[in-house]
C-alpha cells in the first residue's frame, strides 16, 4: 500500500507540473518554461529539427510571432512518468503556418504528453488540430496532378 502512497503523490505532482507548463504557455513565460523542462528535452510534433532543451523552446516560442491566446484546461491525467494535458485554445495571430491569420480566431484543441525525469519535463508529444486551424483561416489544398514522387501538394488562402 506504500507504494501505491508513493505512486498517487507522483502522479499529483506530474499532474500539476503539466497544468503548470500549459499555463505558462498560456503567459508567454519562456524563462519560467525553461525552468520547467530538462537541458535535453525534446519536443514531438512540433517544428521540424527544434533544438533540444531550453534552446528549441525559446525557438519554438519565436516561431510564434505575435499571438493572443487562451488555453483551458480539459484534462489532465497523470500514471509513472507521464503526464497527458488535453486542452482548448482560443487564439488570434498575425499567420499560421504561412496562411494570413490577422483578425480570425482560432479555436483548436491539443493534448500534450509529457515524460517526466527529476521533477521536470524531459520530452513532449504536441497533438493539435492544426488542420482545423488551418481551414478556419479559409486554406485549401491543392492536390499534386502528377504521380507519386512528384511535386508535393500546395496550401493557399482563399479568404
Amino acid at each position: 500500500m506504500a507504494g501505491a502512497t508513493a505512486g498517487n503523490a507522483g502522479n499529483a505532482g506530474n499532474k500539476a507540473l503539466g497544468q503548470r507548463f500549459l499555463e505558462l504557455v498560456d503567459d508567454h513565460d519562456v524563462d519560467e518554461l525553461c525552468g520547467l523542462i530538462t537541458d535535453d528535452w525534446t519536443m514531438w510534433g512540433g517544428p521540424p529539427a527544434l533544438p533540444r532543451g531550453p534552446e528549441g523552446l525559446r525557438t519554438l516560442f519565436a516561431t510564434f510571432g505575435s499571438v493572443l491566446q487562451s488555453w483551458v484546461i480539459d484534462d489532465v491525467i497523470a500514471e509513472g512518468d507521464r503526464v497527458v494535458v488535453r486542452a482548448t485554445n482560443t487564439c488570434e495571430q498575425d499567420e499560421f503556418l504561412g496562411i494570413p491569420a490577422t483578425g480570425i480566431a482560432q479555436l483548436f484543441t491539443a493534448t500534450f504528453t509529457h515524460r517526466v525525469a527529476g521533477g521536470r519535463i524531459a520530452e513532449t508529444w504536441r497533438n493539435a488540430d492544426d488542420l482545423g486551424r488551418l481551414l478556419q483561416l479559409g486554406a485549401t489544398f491543392v492536390a499534386p496532378a502528377s504521380a507519386p514522387g512528384g511535386p508535393t501538394p500546395s496550401i493557399t488562402a482563399s479568404r
